[in-house]
């Protein structure tokens, strides 16, 4: 065997020989790289399989193509990197030219050592690992390929969070040093990329475990720089944890929801589970991307402590603050607009529910204006805010006001849920009819008096179109400012 190559035999190996069948028709000159021959050799599911090529990638892809009866696409014009997918291949491939000239290069140049593997896909029965990736591997370890690996390309700090979370593996010290020593460089990084990995993070189980993995290596707070600011920073005597410790809390909780809603909202919980498992974006379900509204919530808290002569602690204006931040981090990290909208309007709207909790009991009228400031992601925010008042447990909190306020969340998603299986409500008289029996041009007016019809009618106050109108002839006077 050569210097610096494993043909370790046994089960594992020979899972790896059979992963790679399939690229034969490649023959010499192409091995099996990086995460995908990784987890074949911990006998975990393999969807995707990076292979390295000597030569040209196009080349490679069609012959693969060809041979089963795949379809292919140029994945990357900058790297010379081709994707081939469907027809008879168990999984999609992903080819790239060898970075560096040579297999030894190209291992040399990435990342982890476990991901520094290379196994030829022409039949030699050898795994090429020159830096001890097997070991670690059966260490249940991720150890850097070289201590300059991380800056290199600052999006690995967020996957080696990510990686240690998904594979339950350790980090080495050296590389959590590394990692706490190049997380400033992360800020420079390409945004997209960044979200990818954290999109990742996101769409594993307990996700909340892979945020704090990157708070423990020293990434969490060059990822958000705000959430870093809130480390140390002290609330109020209902809370018993600094504003970081119960943002990570906060997500936590709503993971724990997401991932099953009965406990905290008992027969509602599958109507709530369906809900946050529907796609939203960017790759992420509603409940996914609902942690990273939690993640978010109270990133706006350090700019806006204050103090009362009183000594009383405040953060007024953190929602509103918060959003326009949220905002700003989502435009960093070049996400899709329904992804930001959606993470902007749950910050600005997670503390309404919790200040209803003391106007109850609660009308129709109020629990349907609640709804619609919160509207299209009533159920999320709801979510939100009961796993932030479960992470809020200070010395001077009571356990049954936080049972008062999951007892006003299901009261409130009952309320929707009821609204929703009634279907929209339907105007009673339509608008250009409306603007013609009362005499005026179409403009704003008309769109804040059908919203308010809406309401009247959702409560049951307005039941015909005579009554319709008639609201709308007193309504007019009254707000002047709407005409």
């Amino acid at each position: 065997m050569q210097p610096g190559a494993a043909g370790a035999p046994g089960a594992p190996l020979s899972e790896a020989r059979e992963l790679v069948a399939p690229l034969a028709p490649l023959g010499g000159g192409a091995w099996a790289v990086g995460g995908g021959l990784r987890d074949a050799l911990l006998r975990r599911a393999v969807a995707d399989l990076d292979v390295a090529v000597a030569g040209d990638a196009a080349e490679a892809a069609s012959t693969l193509a060809r041979a089963h009866g795949a379809r292919r696409f140029r994945l990357s014009a900058r790297f010379g990197a081709w994707r081939v997918y469907g027809g008879r291949l168990p999984y999609t491939v992903d080819l790239t030219p060898l970075q560096g000239g040579t297999i030894e290069d190209d291992l040399d140049r990435r990342d982890l050592t476990v991901n520094a593997l290379a196994l030829p896909v022409d039949g030699r029965d050898a795994i090429l690992d020159r830096h001890r990736g097997l070991d670690d591997l059966a260490a249940r370890r991720l150890r850097l390929v070289s201590p300059a690996a991380l800056r290199a390309d600052p999006v690995r700090l967020v996957r080696l969070a990510r990686l240690a979370h998904q594979l339950d593996f350790s980090i080495a010290p050296e590389a959590v040093e590394r990692a706490r020593a190049d997380a400033p460089a992360l800020v420079g990084a390409p945004g997209e990329r960044v979200m990818e990995e954290v999109a990742r993070m996101l769409r594993l189980p307990r996700a909340w475990r892979g945020l704090e993995r990157l708070d423990e290596i020293g990434v969490l707070g060059a990822l958000v720089p705000e959430l870093e600011a809130g480390r140390g920073l002290a609330q109020t005597p209902y809370h018993h944890l600094d504003v970081l410790g119960h943002t990570l809390e906060v997500v936590r909780h709503t993971a724990e929801i997401t991932e099953d809603p009965t406990p905290a909202f008992r027969s509602l919980g599958p109507r709530v589970a369906e809900v946050l498992a529907a796609p939203l974006a960017d790759g992420l379900s509603r409940g996914q991307a609902l942690l990273l509204s939690a993640l978010l919530h109270d990133m706006a808290k350090p700019a806006t402590v204050a103090t009362t002569p009183e000594g009383r602690i405040t953060f007024m204006g953190h929602d509103v603050l918060g959003a326009a931040e949220a905002d700003a981090w989502c435009r960093r990290m070049r996400t899709s607009t329904r992804l930001r909208e959606t993470v902007a309007l749950s910050v600005r709207q997670h503390l309404p529910l919790g200040f209803l909790v003391h106007r109850e009991p609660l009308s129709l009228r109020q629990i349907w204006r609640y709804l619609e400031s919160t509207r299209p992601c009533e159920v999320d925010i709801i979510v939100l805010s009961v796993a932030d008042r479960l992470a809020t447990r200070g010395p001077r909190t009571r356990e049954s006001a936080i049972a008062r306020h999951l007892a006003l969340a299901r009261q409130v998603a009952e309320v929707h849920f009821r609204l929703v299986d009634r279907g929209p409500v339907r105007p009673l008289v339509a608008g250009d009819e409306l603007a013609r029996v009362l005499g005026r041009e179409p403009g704003p007016w008309l769109s804040a008096l059908l919203t308010r019809l809406r309401e009247e009618q959702v409560v049951g106050a307005v039941r015909t179109s005579d009554e319709a109108v008639r609201f709308a002839r007193e309504w007019l006077p009254a707000h002047p400012d709407s005409i």
